[in-house]
Order: structure tokens, then C-alpha cells, then sequence
């Protein structure tokens, strides 16, 4: 069968289409990476901090670093287009297991962590305005988070589905939520009203707590940088893009954390769960305060059903290519939906919502949870681009990380510390991910082992 069989065409897998101009990436970059994150991370990194301007240079550090790892992913991306991103990189340089890892990963510890996460960020801030705590008692928060994730799993599973115009126009509502923090911190800068506490913070800073933290905000870089298969301008289309929207990014984190300082004072945003909607009952009253609540438990709900309509379709994949009798690897047809992985992805997720309401860190709690885990895999995404190299020298390569390999090492050593500083303080949540880490490579030995005490079959 010849190249230009037409058999053989129609079973050729289609690949992505170069239709995206630069503004249109420069707006899904932002989409990717503006959440929730930037209205509960804020207080993080004050308390591991020593000043306001330390603050600052935290979060422009993380800015700049999410560029260089943005150019590394953007490079893999070009070269080997595949709607997997991360999982057909680490597969296509480390091997079948390792991408087997990652896609366990996703399921048990960063997609579903991440998912608990954005149920205490909306827990935290609803708990602002609906005082739950005499029915509820201290775990209100969670109850609240549990209770969404129950019903965002009903919805996906009825094949409901946040359509992308209800998708763009929430995140037009979270970088509106941005600009009104900007708003209310120059209101009190005309005035001249003192920030409500004052810039005292750590006696020491914590650079490497601090860093895990920011990277948490900008994290969705790496989906953003999958784009590059789809630019028209495949040698510069996506630098453009990434500078353009992570520098975007970059400002608006800058101007919320500005205004946070300017508003609560240092220590007032370090003590505070909801710091959003504290600015703005400070400088505008209780209803801009209900109108900040409203903007950022919008933004959770969003991103966490963006979550459930991805996450277990990645499980669903990874399953049916690892064993294809998998209960996990079932579709649903009739609904559309892989039903079984998404039960699956909820019930997860509910579990680590009572990890982090027993251990009473909630929201860092999964922090802690998630984070060695997705910056091994980031560490080792960003040397992927060194291995390829190596491994596929002749491959055609529309777009080449500049300063290599001096970039992808700057990435993957930022990555290595930040994993390291994620690790350094062992608490309950990183044990525990990393526990279930090696519980899938343990699930992968086993069925290496299974497989190959099967007999052969006759021909």
C-alpha cells in the first residue's frame, strides 16, 4: 500500500489545522491560565514572604519561568503534534510507562487534587456571605465543595456541558474580577487611605514555598503551549503568543497582588481566606463584596466542570490502551460520555476533599497533595526536549527552543527546586501523593507481570 493509496488516507489520523492567528491564541492562553488560583494563592505567598516587593518579584519570576517552560512545551508541541500534549511527550521520550505515570497522575492526584482544590476555593469564598457553620459546623467549606462536585458530576453525566462561549465569557468575567481589585486599590491610593494592617511578614522568606504557590496560579501554560500545532506562523505564531499572553497574565497577577497589599497590608493578605472579597468590601461595600464572591465561585465552578469534561477522557484513553476489558475504559454511548471514568474522577476528588477537611488545610492541604507530583512530571517534560533531540535529530522541527539547551536546563532545574521545595517540608498531603504515585507504578509492575505470564496464543 503506496503513501498515496486513498485507503490508506482515510485511516490516517487527522492531524490539528494551522486556523489560529496570534490574537486568537493570545486570547485561549490567557483562558488557559487565568482561574480561580490568583484569589487564594495570594495569601500563600505573603505568609512565605518578608516584604511587599518580594511579593512582587515572586510573582514576576513566575511569570518569566512559565515563558521559557511555555518555549520548551511549545517546541515538543510543534514537532509532535498530538491532542495528548504532556502525555504523548513523556511517552514518545521516556516510553510506554512512564506516559502509562502520567496519565495515572492525572487521574489520581493532579486533575482530581485540582478539583478539590477549586471546591475549597469555592467553599472559602462562599462561606463570605452564607454562614453555614451552625449546620455545618468548621467543615462548611468542605460540604460546600463536596456538594458541587456531586453535582457537576450529575450534569456531566446527564452530557451537560458548559458549552466554550459559557466558557470565554466566565473567563471575561474573572479578568473583569482583576481589574475591579486594580479599581479599588487606586481608589484608596487617591484618597489616601492606609492599607487595613500593616507590611510586616516573615521574619525570613521562603523562596521555594513562595515559588510553589505562584506556579500554581500560572499553571496551565503547558496546554497553552500545545497550540503551537495549530498557528499559521509556525516559526514565530506561537512565541508571539505566549509572550504576549503570559506577559498579559503576568500584569494582571502584578495589579491584583498590588492591590491586595495596598488594601489589606502584607500581614492582612497573609491572614486572609478570601482576600478578593475582603478588598473589595473595604473599599466598595458588602455588595461589591457579594459581587467578588459571585465572580471567583463562577470561575471555580468553570474550571472544575472544564476538569471533569477532560480529565477522565485522558483516564478513559490511558485505560483502554493499557487494557481494554478496564471498567475505566468503557465509553458510554448513548450519553457520550466515558461514564465510568467520570464517576470514577468525582469519587476521587470527594475522597480528597475529606483528606483536606480531616487534615484542616483544605486548600493546602492539596496543594501539598499535588504539587511534588506535577513538577516531577514538568521537570521531566522539560528535559524531554533535550531527549527528543537526541533520539529524533532528523525530525522536522517547525519551531526550536532558542538558547538551547540553555533554556530547557534553566526550566528543568527551576522545576527540580520548586519539586524539591514542595518536598522539603514533609507534610501529610505530599506523603500521600507521592504514596499514590508509586501505587500506579506498583499497578504497572503488576500488569507487566500479569501479561507476560499469559501464554501465547496459537496462530
Amino acid at each position: 500500500m503506496t503513501a498515496s493509496d486513498p485507503a490508506a488516507s482515510a485511516s490516517a489520523p487527522p492531524l490539528p489545522q494551522r486556523i489560529l492567528d496570534v490574537k486568537h491564541a493570545v486570547a485561549l492562553c490567557v483562558g488557559m491560565v487565568v482561574g480561580a488560583g490568583i484569589f487564594k494563592t495570594s495569601p500563600m505567598v505573603a505568609q512565605a514572604l518578608s516584604t511587599p516587593w518580594e511579593l512582587y518579584i515572586a510573582w514576576a519570576l513566575g511569570g518569566v519561568l512559565s515563558v521559557i517552560g511555555g518555549l520548551c512545551f511549545a517546541e515538543l508541541a510543534a514537532t509532535f503534534p498530538d491532542a495528548g500534549g504532556d502525555y504523548h511527550f513523556l511517552r514518545r521520550a521516556y516510553g510506554h510507562g512512564l506516559g502509562f505515570l502520567f496519565a495515572w497522575s492525572r487521574f489520581a492526584v493532579i486533575h482530581t487534587g485540582s478539583m478539590a482544590l477549586l471546591g475549597f476555593v469555592f467553599g472559602d469564598y462562599l462561606a463570605q456571605v452564607v454562614d453555614l457553620s451552625p449546620w455545618l459546623g468548621p467543615y462548611a467549606s468542605a460540604w460546600m465543595a463536596a456538594g458541587l462536585i456531586v453535582l457537576l458530576t450529575g450534569l456531566n453525566l446527564l452530557g451537560v456541558q458548559v458549552g466554550l462561549g459559557t466558557q470565554l465569557g466566565l473567563t471575561s468575567l474573572v479578568l473583569l474580577g482583576l481589574l475591579l481589585l486594580g479599581a479599588g486599590a487606586g481608589v484608596q491610593q487617591w484618597q489616601g487611605v492606609a492599607p487595613a494592617l500593616p507590611h510586616t511578614g516573615a521574619a525570613a522568606p521562603d523562596w521555594g514555598l513562595a515559588m510553589v504557590f505562584v506556579f500554581l496560579a500560572y499553571g496551565g501554560w503547558s496546554d497553552a503551549a500545545t497550540l503551537s500545532a495549530e498557528m499559521k506562523d509556525e516559526q514565530r505564531g506561537i512565541v508571539r503568543a505566549l509572550l504576549l499572553g503570559l506577559g498579559l497574565v503576568m500584569g494582571l497577577y502584578l495589579v491584583a497582588n498590588w492591590a491586595y497589599v495596598r488594601v489589606l497590608g502584607l500581614s492582612g493578605l497573609a491572614a486572609s481566606p478570601a482576600p478578593a472579597a475582603d478588598l473589595m468590601r473595604i473599599v466598595f461595600g458588602r455588595g461589591a463584596e457579594l459581587l467578588m464572591v459571585g465572580v471567583v465561585t463562577l470561575t471555580a465552578l468553570s474550571v472544575m466542570n472544564a476538569i471533569l469534561i477532560a480529565g477522565p477522557r485522558t483516564t478513559y484513553a490511558a485505560a483502554r490502551d493499557l487494557a481494554a476489558e478496564w471498567h475505566l475504559a468503557r465509553w458510554n454511548a448513548r450519553r457520550g460520555t466515558p461514564s465510568t471514568a467520570v464517576v470514577a474522577t468525582s469519587t476521587v476528588a470527594l475522597g480528597l476533599v475529606a483528606f483536606g477537611a480531616l487534615t484542616r488545610g483544605g486548600f493546602s492541604t492539596m496543594v501539598d497533595y499535588l504539587s511534588p507530583v506535577y513538577w516531577f512530571f514538568i521537570t521531566l517534560s522539560g528535559l524531554a526536549v533535550i531527549v527528543l533531540r537526541r533520539k529524533e535529530p532528523t525530525r522536522v522541527r517547525p519551531f526550536r527552543v532558542p538558547l538551547y539547551p540553555v533554556l530547557p536546563l534553566v526550566f528543568s532545574g527551576c522545576s527540580a527546586y520548586v519539586l524539591w521545595s514542595s518536598l522539603v517540608y514533609v507534610k501529610a498531603g505530599a506523603m500521600v501523593g507521592v504514596a499514590v504515585l508509586a501505587l500506579g507504578a506498583l499497578m504497572l509492575w503488576g500488569h507487566g507481570r500479569v501479561r507476560s505470564a499469559r501464554p501465547a496464543r496459537r496462530s
